[in-house]
Formats: C-alpha cells, sequence, structure tokens
C-alpha cells in the first residue's frame, strides 16, 4: 500500500474488506439481484447494451438478445460483488481462501509456463472477459501445476480513475492477494513504457487487458470485429514486439458452476520482427470465437464503437 493513500480511501477499502469476508455464495447471490435492479429499475447503459448486442449479432431475435442482456447484467454485477470478495483475499489467509474457492481454474499453466521460458519477458493480453478484476490472484488458479511467474515479475496494467480516492481503493482491492509479497507492478497504462524498459533484461510478465476503444482521436488502425470495422489499440502488441515478448491471449470462460476457466492460447512465441497489427487482428479473432459461444460474457455497456 502507497504511503500517499487517503484517509478516505483507507475508511472505504476497509468497509469493503470487511463485506469481503462474507461467503463467495452470498456475493453470487448479490451480484445476480444487483444485476436484475441494475437492468430492470435503473436501466442503466440499457441503451448502449442493445445497440451493442444488435449490431455484433445480426442474426439473433430480439428475445435473444433480450436474454443475452439479461445473462449478462447479471455476470457484469456479480463480477463486481465478487471483486469486493476478491479484497478481502490478503496475506497467507486469503490467498489460501483464494485457492481453495476454485473461483478461477487455468486449464493449461504449463502453456504459460513455456511461452515464459522461452522468451525475454511475455505479453499476456485479455479483455473484459470472465471477471477481469481477479487478474491480480492469478497465480492461485494452478491446480497440479505452479506458475513460473512470481508477484515480483509480473504486472497489470490499468487506467487510471477520475476520482482519486476510489482509484485507490481499486489499487487496494486488485492488489489484495499479493501486496504483502513485494508487488510493484500495479503500472498506470500511460507509464507502461518507461516501466518496461526499467524491467529490460528481467524474466517478466505484463498483463494487458487492451479491448477498450482508443483513448485519443488519432487516426488508428481498424479490425475487423463482431461484423464491423473497429478501431483499436497496438501499444501493448508494439511493446511485444519491440522487446521480443512471447505473446498470448487469455481466454477467460465463465463456468456453469458460477466460476471461471483461464486457457492460455499462444499467439507468438517470440514476437521481435512481427507487425503489431497482426498480433492484434489475432487476438480479435480470439475474442471474437469466444463471445460467439459466450455472448453475455463480455462488457457490453462499454461504448467500444462510438
Amino acid at each position: 500500500m502507497k504511503k500517499n493513500t487517503s484517509f478516505a480511501a483507507l475508511l472505504s477499502g476497509g468497509f469493503l474488506r470487511l463485506i469481503g469476508h462474507l461467503p463467495l455464495g452470498w456475493h453470487r447471490w448479490w451480484g445476480r439481484v444487483l444485476g436484475d435492479f441494475v437492468r430492470g429499475t435503473l436501466h442503466y447503459r440499457n441503451d448502449v447494451v442493445t445497440a451493442n448486442l444488435a449490431r455484433c449479432f445480426p442474426d439473433k431475435s430480439y428475445d435473444e438478445l433480450r436474454a443475452i442482456s439479461k445473462r449478462f447484467y447479471r455476470h457484469f454485477a456479480t463480477t463486481l460483488t465478487e471483486m469486493i470478495w476478491f479484497g478481502a483475499c490478503r496475506g497467507e489467509w486469503g490467498r489460501k481462501r483464494l485457492h481453495r474457492s476454485h473461483i478461477v481454474e487455468i486449464t493449461n499453466p504449463e502453456e504459460l509456463n513455456r511461452l515464459y521460458a522461452g522468451a525475454p519477458q511475455l505479453m499476456m493480453l485479455q479483455a473484459h472477459t470472465g471477471n477481469w478484476e481477479l487478474i491480480g490472484g492469478i497465480r492461485n488458479y494452478a491446480y497440479g501445476t505452479e506458475l513460473a511467474i512470481m508477484p515480483d515479475s509480473f504486472a497489470v496494467t490499468h487506467m487510471r480513475l477520475h476520482s482519486r480516492t476510489w482509484d485507490q481503493v481499486m489499487a487496494m482491492n486488485r492488489t489484495a492477494p499479493v501486496a504483502d509479497q513485494g508487488f510493484d507492478g500495479y503500472v498506470e497504462s500511460a507509464q507502461v513504457l518507461r516501466f518496461a524498459l526499467n524491467k529490460k533484461g528481467r524474466k517478466f510478465g505484463y498483463s494487458f487487458i487492451t479491448d477498450q476503444s482508443p483513448y485519443t482521436d488519432y487516426n488508428h488502425p481498424q479490425v475487423e470485429f463482431m461484423h464491423q470495422p473497429t478501431a483499436i489499440m497496438t501499444a501493448a502488441a508494439s511493446l511485444a514486439c519491440k522487446m521480443d515478448m512471447a505473446v498470448v491471449y487469455l481466454r477467460y470462460e465463465c463456468r456453469e458452476d458460477g466460476g471461471y476457466r483461464m486457457t492460455f492460447v499462444p499467439i507468438s512465441d517470440h514476437a521481435k520482427g512481427e507487425d503489431p497489427l497482426q498480433i492484434m487482428e489475432r487476438y480479435y479473432q480470439l475474442l471474437q470465437e469466444d463471445l460467439e459461444k459466450q455472448p453475455w460474457n463480455y462488457l457490453w455497456t462499454h461504448k467500444r464503437w462510438k
């Protein structure tokens, strides 16, 4: 925890951790209730969700789109309540709690270890699928094979929130399982290049959520994604190519029991000399395959297509 964390953030974070000690089943039940309330009563971004789904799944009927929307809102709200539960998984006790819960299970940890061992560094590209807020606990999700990535050799990128207090609360929450293990890899996206250059020459892994709409209005390259031209950001892929990283796509599925399944799909063993745009095209192809299988499993409230 940073020394300049505000009193308001400490107070808010402490309150959330108190709630986080409640059982995971309670958080999931509350998430389903909250999702129905947000959709049916608050109508939070209903128009955005409806427009996104209609454009991305033009072959589906109105009833099918409505069912996807309802399941999405429950999933979305549950990611938030599970995030609160995750924030209480601190220290050795919290890591054991996280591991015992099987909230996330990695299907092929050996593939991530192979890529990590074979290249100078590793770039993991992921989207707003599964529960993206739980990535900070990744070492606790492998069963039978230990991940080679350690807390002091892994970074998670993020965008700074407008509220300083909530930005600090989210930082404490997202890094809860590794806060006492020398983790200093919670990196703002604007600072990633400088951070990566400082880590050059060390084995290191990076997690990038890179499915957002570009932050600036400059001319960005486009790919075909979900049946429409889509402006994309290539910063993560460009960094991987510049530093000869291995690149892997994180397939993050929802399990029927309420948990999540991570699978690592290799995109490049060594990205040096490759075209960042081709890496991102492959990334979006894989993401589209996943959304066609689980259409509710995405952040449809995001204004992805401006």
